[in-house]
Order: structure tokens, then C-alpha cells, then sequence
């Protein structure tokens, strides 16, 4: 839904953030009724820090999550090079600066070598190992970074399917179910991978890892819940590590399969997951986790309303059912009631990344923006980048956050570069508001979004 220049610029959020912020930032802030891509700008000052702590490598370009160790280089999406490599690709996407798109080159040929090097050390998961790689070439493939980009991907789809463990009648690459390391995540690969380059069998492997979903699950409140797997016995029931995460990956199977046994998987995940919600004033969300988190509520996208709304809305996208609208405006009116992004909380504490913070909600506006209308984003919308500029470090390195990423470790404060914990996640939810400004598709959604 095409959000007007106007519109972006006589609201409140940039102008008001200027308070506070160092000079650079402040400059760009204060420019944005004459800029006409003040988001860009933003997103630029992410780009500038994050490639002042580039490694030169023989294979190509690396970045650590953390600068000030040089030597924490990771080929996880969700903290490491890959989701630099992806935001620099986004870069080039929007500005036409061949800068950018040498930059994604490059960080995308070190990721070719290391993961040669690495070979089966690494895990399957999207978030953390083979499939993020896979996803992460074609999102250079789709931004047309280089020629080479498909057949990286393809290659890493084959690794998969050769790595993959057949159980019972259906597969699994580790003990995880999950959507950060897990099956889910990487069935969620299959299906888009099957989809981008033509191959029917990769999305037959994903079949068969939503069948092996459904025997993992196990019976509670009337339906079905799932562990993360492996050694983690507790019970992290929203969309990174548990119910909501499976369910989406078995609703999303059944969009692409039509058998009915995935359905049917997911409504019993939603049935368990309605059992447990807490409903306050006409809102609901589901508590974190069990074993004295039952009463602790996150916000954001790991275990709070904006990852498990992606559930409902892909029910609503295969039924029309209006009791799915309903769980998605009142996970909505949770986050609202919230006081976030202000106010911190148990769950919401000192970070502005995609994964637990801000900018993981600002996402979740723009995707209600797009797809999902209500009056209700763009004012939170608004918010969200107040607040989340305010917290900048601004000075002539360039732009980024000083941050907890453990709630459970608030003193181990670090500026990041990753994208699920860091300034590359925080410059892509800059470029998606300047693509929403223009009017423009997001051009590379990642492969657990239902927002396309």
C-alpha cells in the first residue's frame, strides 16, 4: 500500500528526533523535508559504519558481529556476514552504487570459500547455517549482484537434500525443530528455494520435513506443541523456537501441497497456543517460556506478537477466516497496549534490532502497511523511528546502536553489524520505509515472511 512523501514528511517521527542526536545524524534528520529519500540517507550512515570494520580476506570480504573482535566472523545469518552481505546487496538495490553491489560481491565470495572449507561443520538451519547461505545467494541472484548467484544457490540446495536424515517418513537435518535452526526454518528454505530455481524436488523434501514435524509434536491442551528439539527441553511456544514457528511452516506446506494433514497440523498448534494465550482488555499474546517465563511477555519478532501474527495472517491468506483477523488485530492491540517501543519491560529491554526490539516491530508496521491495513502502524510506525534514532551513535565512522542483546545479560552492552542483531537489520528497515515511501515491492523477502 503506497505511503506518500507527504505523508512520510509532515508526520512527526524524523523532525522529532533531533534532540539528542550527534551532528551528522541531526544534519540528516533535520533535512528530511528536502531530502527526497530521507530513509536512504539513514540507511547510508548503517552501510558507512558497518563497512568501516571490513576484513580483506584472500576469498573476499568478511565483517565481524562485533568490531572490537575482529576475530567473531560468523557465517550465520542471523548475527554474521551473511546478513551484512544481503543488506549491502539491498544497497546496491536502491542506490544504483556499484560501491554496494562490490561489497555484496565480495562478502558473498568469502562465504562461498569459508563454507567450501567448513563443508558439513556447519548446521541446515535458515538462521544459522546452510539454508541462510542458500537464501542469501538468492537474494543476490534477485538483485542481480552477480551471474554466479543461482548456481551457489542450487549447489547449496543440493548439499541439503544430500545432508538430510531420513526418520519414519519424513527427514530432519539435527534434533531442532525449529524456524532459527531447525526443520521448520529449513523446510521454509525448501519451499522457496523449489520456487526461485524450478526444482519440484526440493519442495518434495519439504514435504517430507513437515512430515516429520508432525511426528515430533506432542499433545497438549487439545492439540499439538512443539519443543525447540535437541537439548532444550523448555517450552518456547511463539515463532523462533517452538508452536507458532512449526505451525507456520506446516499452514505454508499445505498452501503449497494441499495435503491436508499439514493443515490440520497447524490448527492443532493454533489450538494449543489458544489454550495458552493471556487475553487482557481485547488484546491476547502468548507468554515466553516455561519454567518461570510463563508471565513474561516479549514483543518482537522471536516471541512476541510480530512473529506469531505470521501464522494467522498465512491462515487468513489460505481461508479468509475471520477469527484469523481477530488474533492478528488483538496480538496487535497487545504490542499497542505495551507502551513499546518507550516503555521496556521483561521482555522488552535495552535493543532496537530486527530479532527482540524495535525495528523488529517498525518491520511488523510496514508489513501491516502493506498488507494488512490499520490505523494503528502508521502511528507506532512513527514511534518506532523516533525512538530508535534517538538511541543512535552518530559521529564520522557512521551510524549504529549500542545494545544488549540478552535479556538475561543487560550489562554486555555492544554495537553489532549483523542483521537480526545489529546495524545491517536496523539500515534494511530504513530501506524497507524508503521503499514503502516510493511505493515500491520489497524485492527480496526473506523466506519465512508471509508479508509478500
Amino acid at each position: 500500500m503506497p505511503v506518500t512523501r507527504r505523508e512520510f514528511l509532515s508526520e512527526a517521527a524524523l523532525a522529532a528526533a533531533v534532540t539528542g542526536l550527534g551532528p551528522s545524524l541531526a544534519a540528516i534528520v533535520s533535512a528530511a523535508g528536502q531530502s527526497s529519500r530521507p530513509y536512504l540517507d539513514l540507511a547510508l550512515r548503517c552501510a558507512q559504519w558497518i563497512d568501516s570494520s571490513t576484513q580483506r580476506t584472500a576469498a573476499g570480504l568478511a565483517w565481524p558481529a562485533d568490531p572490537l573482535k575482529p576475530a567473531a566472523v560468523g557465517l550465520d545469518y542471523y548475527n554474521g556476514t551473511p546478513g551484512v552481505v544481503a543488506f549491502f546487496a539491498q544497497m546496491w538495490a536502491a542506490t544504483g552504487d556499484a560501491k554496494w553491489r562490490d561489497r555484496a560481491q565480495q562478502g558473498g565470495a568469502y562465504l562461498l570459500a569459508e563454507s567450501a572449507r567448513l563443508v558439513d561443520s556447519l548446521d541446515a538451519g535458515l538462521y544459522t547455517g546452510v539454508a541462510g547461505l542458500a537464501a542469501t545467494y538468492l537474494t543476490l541472484d534477485a538483485l542481480k549482484v552477480g551471474p554466479e548467484w543461482s548456481g551457489a544457490a542450487k549447489q547449496a540446495a543440493t548439499d541439503l537434500t544430500r545432508r538430510a536424515t531420513t526418520v519414519g517418513d519424513g527427514v530432519e537435518w539435527s534434533a531442532s525443530n525449529d524456524i532459527i535452526s531447525g526443520t521448520a526454518g529449513t523446510g521454509l528454505f525448501l519451499l522457496y528455494a523449489a520456487d526461485k530455481l524450478k526444482d519440484a524436488a526440493l519442495a518434495d523434501l519439504a514435504v517430507r520435513a513437515g512430515r516429520r514435524l508432525l511426528a515430533t509434536g506432542v499433545p497438549a491442551e487439545g492439540g499439538l506443541m512443539w519443543f525447540p528439539g535437541g537439548a532444550i527441553k523448555a517450552n518456547y511456544p511463539n515463532f523462533s523456537h517452538g508452536t507458532s514457528g512449526v505451525a507456520y511452516f506446516l499452514a505454508t506446506l499445505y498452501q503449497r501441497s494441499q495435503d491436508r494433514a499439514f493443515l490440520d497440523g497447524a490448527l492443532a498448534g493454533v489450538k494449543y497456543l489458544d489454550a495458552v494465550a493471556t487475553r487482557r482488555n481485547g488484546a491476547r499474546a502468548i507468554f515466553h517460556v516455561t519454567g518461570g517465563g510463563e508471565d513474561r511477555f516479549y514483543l518482537s519478532w522471536c516471541h512476541g506478537p510480530v512473529g506469531t501474527a505470521r501464522l494467522f495472517y498465512r491462515l487468513h491468506q489460505i481461508t479468509g477466516d475471520a477469527q484469523w483477523r481477530a488474533w492478528i488485530d488483538e496480538l496487535t492491540a497487545w504490542l499497542v497496549a505495551s507502551g513499546a517501543p518507550e516503555q521496556q519491560s521483561a521482555g522488552y529491554w535495552n535493543n532496537i534490532s530486527q530479532c527482540c526490539g524495535n525495528v523488529g516491530i517498525g518491520q511488523y508496521t510496514i508489513d501491516l502497511t502493506r498488507h494488512y491495513p490499520t490505523p494503528i502502524a502508521p502511528s507506532l510506525r512513527d514511534r518506532v523511528v523516533k525512538n530508535t534514532t534517538s538511541r543512535a551513535t552518530d559521529d564520522a565512522a557512521g551510524l549504529r546502536w549500542v545494545q544488549a542483546e540478552n535479556r538475561v545479560s543487560p550489562e554486555n552492552l555492544v554495537a553489532q553489524t549483523g542483521f537480526m542483531q545489529g546495524a545491517a537489520g536496523v539500515g534494511t528497515f530504513f530501506l524497507q520505509l524508503d521503499a514503502l515511501a516510493r511505493g515500491a515491492s520489497w524485492p527480496a523477502p526473506w523466506p519465512d515472511t508471509p508479508w509478500v
